[in-house]
């Protein structure tokens, strides 16, 4: 259905001409079932017994340098990462990737993902090389009828990992999550490679779960996120952020580029909304955004707007959007770094990669929730800022998400189904009105934020790899 016949508003006229960007304390949940771990892959396939010893770490972003053993560069080095389909599963692989460039720079790094997926565009723009291989999306419910040939394709796409993980010869694996990473990991395991995975969610997908029992060692965001995993192979490091959104930008400099107007204007007391609909469109936010933006721009002439529409949802709502010098719309944001640093509050889902970047870029932001949690509706206005999960999204990963930045970081939740353009006007309105109340929330984001949780991720998976190596060699 279009967005317009969803509009419970009239909407201004239409024009064009926008800017052209460049490229828990949260209540208690059931875990898994408990069941007993089963055995790798590889030990179905061979008579030899053996024994892995795991430990549990809790790494303080302070200890980053304590991690793990030194690592020496090594021109053998050979890294595949799998994850894709949403810029969640892409953008910590890539961030990791980053900081294993780092450490060694000789080292190979090979992506593979699906070849009309996200991944297939966003992963060759970061550098990387990358591969296709057949996808194997799991449907829901689970007894669904489109999952009757899950098995076949599920075998067919392992066979074609296999072969590409014999031809690139890894030392490790990484999996980012996703039915993107299932075939993948699974074919590493079989294989006898060492794998890890990384979670970025407060509570796991289900491809992550079932791989954590073959996984070597586990990297999780939170804590609470421990429960759901087996608790002798998991890490707490925290959730990967890309080096270019954890680069300084000067809140002047970055204004700039997307309002050339604002600098030359002398305006002091400009407040800049970041309006993040996704990597592919949040309708619900979308929504809301039409039937306020316009008017809240005439009324406040010092209020700027960033609006990341999200690549479905673009062509639709630049049709619908009247255009203003205070607004920028835009399908996607590539320079993410020049977006935050220009915000003063953001408005986005849940996603567990947009909190980890409010966090660590320190910004209030308002939050879209699915379902209604009593506890959260009672929040006191003052103290807690409003952040928005996907109803959508499998297990409610961001509905959870929403409610641990509750708990950590002060965020309050609006629910989706209380979310229009009156709740979200109140809100920006009286977080933006508060320079005290904002002022908190960006303190407090900075205190829970993990900025060197990638960097600590990829200094263990080296460490790996030069195990697996130092193994082949004796």
């Amino acid at each position: 259905m279009p967005i317009s016949q969803l509009l419970p508003l009239p909407l201004p006229p239409t024009s064009h001409g926008f800017h052209s960007l460049p490229p828990l304390h949260f209540p208690k949940t059931l875990p898994f079932p408990k069941l007993f771990s089963p055995p790798s892959f590889s030990s179905l396939f061979s008579n030899q017994i053996q024994l892995r010893i795991f430990c549990c770490l809790a790494l303080d972003q302070t200890s980053q340098q304590n991690c793990s053993a030194n690592v020496e560069p090594s021109d053998d080095l050979r890294v595949v990462f799998a994850g894709g389909g949403t810029g969640g599963h892409i953008y910590p692989a890539v961030a990791i990737a980053d900081e294993i460039k780092i450490i060694n720079p000789k080292a190979q790094i090979l992506f593979l993902g699906t070849a009309h997926g996200m991944e297939s565009t966003a992963v060759p723009s970061a550098g990387y090389d990358f591969d296709s291989i057949p996808a194997v999306p799991l449907a829901r419910p689970l007894f669904s009828p489109r999952n009757i040939l899950l098995p076949y394709r599920l075998i067919k796409s392992m066979i074609q990992c296999y072969r590409r993980l014999r031809e690139f010869d890894p030392q490790i694996v990484v999996g980012t999550g996703g039915y993107v990473s299932f075939p993948v990991c699974l074919a590493a395991a079989l294989k006898g490679l060492k794998m890890v995975i990384q979670e970025q969610n407060s509570v796991p997908g289900i491809a992550n779960w079932v791989l954590s029992w073959f996984a070597d060692q586990v990297f999780v965001a939170f804590n609470s996120s421990i429960d759901y995993f087996p608790k002798h192979k998991c890490t707490v490091s925290g959730n990967p952020v890309r080096l270019s959104v954890r680069r300084y930008v000067s809140k002047a400099a970055a204004r700039l580029h997307f309002f050339p107007s604002y600098v030359n204007s002398g305006n002091l007391e400009a407040k800049v909304v970041l309006i993040l609909g996704g990597s592919l469109g949040a309708n619900a936010i979308n929504i809301a955004m039409l039937n306020l933006y316009y008017q809240m721009l005439l009324e406040h002439k010092n209020l700027f707007i960033i609006w990341q529409t999200g690549v479905h949802a673009f062509d639709e709502m630049e049709s619908l959007v009247k255009n203003h010098p205070h607004l920028v719309l835009s399908p996607f944001l590539h320079n993410m770094d020049l977006a935050y640093a220009a915000a003063d509050l953001v408005v986005s889902r849940a996603g567990a990669m947009t909190c980890t970047e409010i966090l660590a870029t320190g910004k209030p932001s308002i939050l879209d929730s699915f379902r209604p949690c009593p506890k959260l509706n009672n929040l006191d206005p003052h103290r807690d800022f409003p952040m928005i999960p996907s109803p959508n999204v499998a297990e409610g990963h961001q509905f959870k998400n929403a409610i641990l930045m509750a708990d950590l970081a002060g965020s309050r939740v609006i629910t989706e189904d209380e979310l229009d353009s009156t709740t979200l006007r109140i809100a920006i309105e009286e977080i933006l009105d508060d320079p005290s109340l904002m002022a908190d929330m960006c303190e407090r984001a900075l205190k829970v934020a993990k900025p060197h949780a990638s960097a600590e991720i990829a200094h263990h998976i080296t460490s790996l790899a030069k195990m697996s190596t130092s193994k082949h060699q004796s």
